[in-house]
């Protein structure tokens, strides 16, 4: 027995050694992740890209402008952009850390597009017909600076020159970012050639056509002449930008929210251990010490990726927290079904480890679905939600399963805990001496399912009802507008702040206070960048106020609507098809309506305590949606499993089918109610301890996480019972990649025919 003690003494302080290797290793980590604007701050605008005439602009122009918004963030100094093409003609770029956004919004949206026109202003040609980077400080020809464009096309050049110079008028207007219905020759001509008061370069004469490199001439000062080579190097292309969403966030408001979310994230990952190991005592210890290890790897393998961590991303990890720790929950429930039969513990290890792998893996995937999904339509923040969701299931599998599984084998190999299961996992003498029985036998979940049909029937009709009478509270994601968030001390009130709106011209949707510090108002204009830049200031100048201004327009409210529907729409066929495959169309049907149920619950939810549904929400809702159909799975594989153990030969009777779903709950309850837990005692913290913008994104997930396993347990089992029971009795037909191995009768004439 003493040497069996030293080998887990030994183990144990292996497993210390890890924990303290990667403790030691995670500040570092964390400290050289890239952090997006909502936790250091920074600048975020999304731009619509079109063609120098206002046509679509083609995906070769998309790339090129990405390209020369790239070399202009260079000129920044910003060390980790994050430049995204979304759809077809945007561009999303996100500036942590710029301290300046005006300078920032200046230098991007300045696109350099260099036109040549007439003197009517009708385009001859755009930047296309010279060399890329070809632009150079020169001089004219009385010493003056000049700038040096090197012609590409010069065939295309000749014979516009050529055209031109045969004209009545024998000008070319060199124009940069000229603006249709803004700018025009016959306003500019006395100031052309001036950089500082006009957009006209320079009217040269043309007397003939040729094909050689041009110089612009105009009132230039060596600086200002540097300066349009720099901008015609990165960007002389033959697009315009327009900003149709931007976001400013203070740094102190940024380095609060990742304080606030960093230590309730610590928390709720304690609180986790704390639970885990009062309830499984020395596997809830091996399964804390892999969760030390898998939250190390899922910041790692995100840091390898070049990732943005934002909000919603910590919001990910600690969820996925309390999802990878359901692996465990399945895992050691399995190893304690196994030992209250009677099984030997490493023969019980073995089984209990074969009979989840698939539960686990199944309920893993069909999150994975719903992240993968998220990835694809979601916009900046959600899609950032959705890489971290996605990493941190890979790591589930690798780290909560293989490695932790791997781990605890090499303690039940020395043999020290063959008599200990309590010390073990928690597998007391009551839990032994009732065998297979659970301490729910007397619940009988079919019995009272009209009840639990009665209840969420009563939850649809207050829900319509409120939706029809009061709606959702849609944040300026969903309608559009402007949110202000200011911080200054007690300097401000509501009140204060309402009035200053006033005096600005806007029109005021709310004004609330968030804190002691804080003040958000919303406002139903889209500001423009001219808008924003006046705001700031006119805070800044009277309240020294730091400034967080999120601006959303009608295009981006049309698509993150539409977004939203698609992501729900193939978040739900994805997980119908794959239930339907693993296991029957019965099971995907009953797992849909329960999803339903769950998104439908949330939705009335919001509108009943009126709290704001803005992008994030979709986020929230498909993440419950993931968790919901975890749950359910779990239930259906135990469902499945029973139907050939308790029944091998077929249901014959409704009583069996009944016995076989009543038992399956009665089994998976108790992991249902542990995993719960796990998932809530970090959501919880995220909303006491946490950053108010991911506020009503917690409130969402908590109370559909309440949602998820209530339908899992009271409804999907429920409603494929009543789907199941009509089929008793009847031949199950054959899938199509199913084959038919049953001896056909030889009919024999005067006996069978």
């Amino acid at each position: 027995m003493k040497k069996k003690r030293n080998k887990v003494i030994q183990r144990l302080f292996l497993c210390a050694i890890m924990v303290a290797i990667f403790g030691f290793l995670f500040e570092p980590l964390f400290s050289n992740l890239n952090f997006g604007l909502d936790l250091q701050g920074g600048f975020e605008v999304l731009y619509q890209v079109k063609g120098i005439d206002g046509s679509k602009a083609t995906t070769e122009e998309v790339n090129g402008t990405y390209k020369v918004i790239q070399k202009r963030i260079d000129g920044l100094g910003v060390s980790e952009p994050e430049i995204t093409v979304e759809g077809d003609d945007k561009i999303r770029v996100g500036l942590a850390g710029v301290t300046d956004p005006e300078t920032a919004r200046n230098t991007l949206g300045r696109v350099a597009s260099l036109t040549f026109r007439d003197t009517d202003d009708e385009l001859l040609m755009d930047s296309t017909v010279l060399r890329s980077g070809g632009a150079k400080v020169s001089q004219d020809a009385s010493g003056k600076p000049a700038v040096a464009l090197s012609v590409a096309d010069k065939d295309k050049f000749y014979k516009v020159t050529k055209r031109i110079s045969e004209s009545s008028d024998n000008r070319i207007v060199i124009w940069l970012d000229f603006e249709e219905g803004v700018d025009s020759f016959s306003s500019e001509s006395a100031s052309c050639g001036n950089l500082e008061s006009s957009r006209c370069l320079s009217a040269a004469t043309v007397s003939q056509g040729f094909a050689d490199d041009v110089i612009i001439q105009g009132n230039f000062t060596e600086k200002e002449a540097e300066e349009l080579v720099n901008s015609l190097n990165s960007g002389s292309l033959p697009t315009q930008l327009t900003e149709v969403s931007s976001k400013t966030v203070a740094a102190s408001f940024g380095a609060n929210s990742l304080e606030k979310t960093f230590v309730a994230g610590v928390v709720g990952i304690v609180l986790i251990m704390v639970l885990l190991i009062a309830l499984y005592r020395f596997s809830g210890l091996i399964a804390s010490v892999g969760m030390v290890i898998y939250t190390f790897f899922t910041f790692l393998i995100f840091w390898l990726f070049g990732g943005v961590l934002t909000l919603p991303g910590i919001a990910a990890v600690v969820i996925g927290i309390g999802m990878a720790v359901d692996a465990n929950v399945i895992n050691f429930s399995r190893i304690r079904d196994e030992l209250c039969k009677g099984t030997k513990l490493k023969m019980a290890y073995k089984e209990g480890n074969k009979n989840s792998f698939m539960s686990i893996f199944d309920s893993n995937f069909t999150t994975l679905i719903t992240a993968v999904i998220l990835f694809i339509f979601g916009e900046s923040s959600v899609r950032g939600f959705a890489t971290m969701l996605i990493i941190s299931i890979i790591t589930t599998m690798l780290i909560m399963v293989v490695f932790v599984r791997w781990l605890l084998q090499k303690f039940v190999d020395t043999g020290y805990f063959d008599d200990k299961y309590n010390l073990f996992i928690g597998c007391n003498k009551k839990q032994l001496a009732r065998g297979e029985k659970t301490r729910y036998e007397k619940l009988d979940f079919i019995k009272t399912r009209k009840w639990y049909y009665i209840a969420s029937v009563i939850l649809l009709v207050v829900g319509v009802v409120s939706l029809a009478t009061q709606g959702l509270q849609l944040g300026i994601d969903f309608k559009g507008g402007t949110s202000i968030t200011l911080s200054a001390g007690n300097q401000m009130t509501e009140k204060t702040v309402t009035k200053d709106l006033e005096e600005l011209g806007y029109e005021i949707a709310s004004v609330d206070t968030l804190n002691d510090q804080s003040i958000q108002a919303k406002i139903e204009d889209s500001l423009t960048k001219e808008q924003v830049i006046e705001t700031e200031d006119y805070f800044t100048n009277k309240y020294q106020a730091q400034t967080d201004i999120g601006v959303i327009s009608n295009m981006v409210k049309q698509e993150l609507i539409k977004n939203a529907i698609i992501s729900l729409v193939l978040a739900s066929i994805g997980i119908v098809l794959y239930l339907s495959f693993r296991f029957r169309f019965s099971y995907a049907i009953s797992a849909i309506v329960a999803l339903l149920h769950d998104t439908f619950f949330i939705v009335a939810l919001f509108s009943i305590l009126h709290l704001e549904v803005t992008s994030i929400f979709i986020a929230a809702v498909l993440s419950i949606i993931g968790y919901s159909i975890n749950d359910t799975i779990v239930t259906f594989d135990r469902i499945r499993e029973n139907k050939k153990v308790l029944y091998p030969n077929g249901i014959k009777k409704k009583e069996q089918l009944q016995n076989v779903v009543n038992t399956s709950l009665r089994q998976t309850l108790d992991r249902s109610i542990v995993t719960t837990l796990t998932t809530l005692i970090p959501v919880v913290s995220l909303i006491l301890l946490g950053s108010h913008e991911i506020l009503n994104f917690n409130i969402a997930l908590l109370f559909g996480l309440v949602s998820g396993v209530y339908s899992s347990i009271c409804i999907a089992s429920q409603l494929w019972f009543d789907i199941e029971k009509k089929k008793i009795g009847k031949p199950r037909k054959k899938k199509w990649y199913e084959e038919d191995n049953e001896p056909e009768e030889k009919k024999i004439k005067g006996i069978n025919a």
